[in-house]
């Protein structure tokens, strides 16, 4: 039995490593961010690890804004309302978060 990808070519195959490499790279890189921030959450290294949390989840933010969403290849205005959607996203975030920790 053939696999979908035994009728490409040899060119049409590096051609789809090309074009996957980021995307895995990107996958790859938002799941380390991902085991860092659970492992700093887990095992509290230290008092104000919250301030590293944050530092880190900013990196994987600006890396969905960078990569992709492919922020950088779009005009003017969509860049504005891509971080204006994220700083939104943030404000109702932190109005959940403001709840919570009130209680």
């Amino acid at each position: 039995m053939r696999g979908p990808l035994a009728s490409l070519t040899a060119d049409d195959r590096a051609r789809l490593r090309r074009r996957m490499r980021t995307p895995v790279l990107t996958f790859l890189a938002l799941l380390s961010l991902l085991a860092v921030n659970v492992t700093l959450g887990a095992t509290l290294p230290f008092a104000h690890v919250w301030a590293l949390e944050i530092a880190v989840v900013g990196v994987m933010v600006a890396l969905i804004l960078l990569v992709s969403m492919e922020v950088r290849k779009e005009p003017p205005l969509i860049r504005l309302f891509s971080g204006l959607g994220f700083f939104w996203v943030c404000i109702m975030v932190g109005m959940t978060l403001t709840d919570y920790l009130a209680r």
